[in-house]
């Protein structure tokens, strides 16, 4: 059984990555999820995962941190398909949504959004 955390290692809050990976990121779209990915910089390390929630498109801050947790929330509990394949890597998840979505649905797209990734680092 593995650890069910969201460490602040596993958090990407490196400026240089983050720029590099939106300038030199591939990314799909999977509703309600734009991703954006890139092979981790540094191989040593987990992987890596960055939440971002429009201001433009959610006003308020309560609502941004409400869609926050619950991604944060359905990524801890499901990142263990991921967590075992050995090539590591940085992702971006930005909420496209004009709404905010119930947990369930989210979880089940954050579920989604990891196979794809683990199969794309099979390939």
């Amino acid at each position: 059984m593995g650890s069910f955390t969201f460490s602040k290692a596993e958090r990407l809050s490196k400026e240089k990555w983050i720029k590099e990976l939106f300038e030199k990121g591939s990314s799909f779209y999977l509703y309600p999820f734009k991703i954006i990915h890139l092979p981790h910089p540094d191989p040593a390390a987990a992987h890596q995962v960055l939440i971002t929630v429009s201001s433009r498109q959610f006003k308020r801050a309560v609502d941004r941190n409400l869609i926050k947790r619950r991604i944060r929330e359905a990524y801890r509990l499901q990142k263990q398909g991921i967590e075992s394949r050995s090539p590591k890597g940085i992702f971006a998840f930005i909420y496209t949504a004009k709404e905010i979505l119930p947990f369930t649905e989210i979880k089940n797209k954050v579920f989604l959004v990891l196979e794809k990734i683990k199969n794309l680092e099979s390939l």
